[in-house]
């Protein structure tokens, strides 16, 4: 962006940068306890992918217009993310790899481009 354009996030909605409360600050991990931590709950997080994956068929039939969460490879159903992150987090208290996911109502066609 240059000029007027730069000083606005969201030009088309008259919000600037300075309105924005959310600030992203990025940081290089490199203490091998909290490298092994964050690889500890990637795996996590694969393993309940992984888990959505085998069960995709199913689990998009029945829940369509809902949000998802996988947590201990088990599925969990509510109609806000808040809702479901709540009934996953009450099961499985120690799974930090959570899925969450909102399933559309309709099928469409998606096209997703690199």
């Amino acid at each position: 962006m240059q000029g007027a354009e730069a000083q606005y996030a969201f030009p088309h909605e008259g919000i600037t940068m300075e309105d924005s409360s959310h600030k992203l600050i990025m940081e290089e991990v490199t203490d091998p306890e909290e490298l092994a931590k964050m690889q500890a709950r990637r795996k996590r997080y694969e393993r309940n992918a992984a888990w959505l994956q085998a069960h995709a068929a199913e689990v998009y039939t029945r829940h369509r217009g809902k949000c998802i969460c996988i947590a201990g490879e088990e599925l969990f159903v509510a109609d806000t993310p808040e809702e479901v992150l709540a009934l996953a987090t009450a099961a499985h208290p120690e799974d930090d790899g959570r899925f969450l996911h909102y399933i559309p109502r309709e099928k469409v066609a998606r096209i997703y481009a690199n």
